[in-house]
């Protein structure tokens, strides 16, 4: 199991449907550290103990440490940020969609644009990998997606911080809901239009999306990411950390099997082979942050 966890997910297939038996996510009580120490420690340790998208990580933590606190949130590099969510949907787009549809991915391009990403050529390379990259490659892989179209649009995320709190603080008794992908050929379609709009506001310099809520050393500090919202709480008693909390866009994607079933229901296959390859599209289209291990078996 890597530092961040290991998802396991166990299918059947029956009489052409594949059915999930179970989704287990195994995430290591790494937040734990985090009690007893003060704020300041927990916001530079943050980054280092969760490398995926450790800006938008750092955000959060520094956010939900702020609302706590009664302190206002530092300012931050909205350019960063930007770049390290265009980075992740690359990697996915440009590498593992390719690869999940039997094409060729674009990683020379990738590689290119990647070494470029932290230099004052980042806008051109950008706008450039998706005039000349992305956008052909994209339409190969639409073409290939075999799965329930609609015109219907995935809705972007929504930060709400004022809701976590109150999940946070126990005066709700559940956390604010997501809205799962209606096909996996919609996730796609969400993909790529959230690039085109990260494109511009990097373009634009427009303020990357944080928010925060609380106070009385209760906080949560919320940060847009590649995969959905992400959330930091935070319980703060004299001046140190008693309790300390992260909800990730995946651990609220496979809380349970409900998001990913309702990517699988309907659909018929026929073969397993055909089953496997349609299973790691959904995980794929709900975009796990971990390392997966799939188990699909004839009924």
């Amino acid at each position: 199991m890597s530092s961040a966890g290991l998802l396991n997910v166990r299918a059947v297939l029956a009489h052409g449907q594949c059915s999930l038996l179970a989704v287990t996510l195994i995430r290591p009580p790494v937040a734990k550290v985090f009690v007893g120490q003060v704020p300041e420690a927990v916001v530079k340790a943050i980054p280092y103990l969760y490398t995926l998208c450790a800006h938008a990580q750092r955000a959060a933590a520094q956010a939900a440490c702020a609302a706590a606190l009664g302190e206002q949130r530092r300012p931050v590099d909205d350019a960063a940020l930007w770049v390290e969510m265009l980075h992740e949907n690359f990697w996915r787009l440009l590498l593992d969609w390719p690869k999940a549809l039997d094409l060729e991915p674009a990683q020379d391009a990738f590689i290119a644009w990647r070494a470029l990403r932290m230099s004052e050529d980042c806008l051109a390379a950008t706008q450039k990998l998706w005039r000349e990259t992305l956008g052909e490659l994209a339409e190969k892989c639409l073409e290939k997606l075999v799965d329930r179209d609609s015109l219907a649009a995935h809705p972007a995320p929504a930060l709400d911080a004022d809701g976590w709190l109150a999940y946070w603080q126990g005066r709700s008794e559940h956390a604010p809901p997501i809205a799962p992908p209606l096909s996996v050929k919609i996730a796609y379609r969400a993909r790529l239009a959230e690039v085109a709009a990260a494109l511009k506001a990097l373009a634009d310099g427009t303020p990357f999306p944080i928010a925060l809520a609380g106070g009385n050393g209760w906080g949560v500090g919320q940060s847009a990411t590649a995969r959905g919202i992400l959330t930091h709480a935070v319980h703060i008693v004299d001046g140190k950390v008693a309790r300390y909390r992260v909800w990730a866009p995946t651990d609220l994607h496979f809380a349970d099997d409900s998001a990913l079933s309702a990517l699988l229901a309907g659909r018929q296959f026929s073969s397993k082979n055909a089953a496997a390859q349609a299973l790691d599209q959904a995980i794929l289209a709900l975009d796990p942050c971990l390392p997966y291990r799939v188990e699909l078996n004839d009924a």
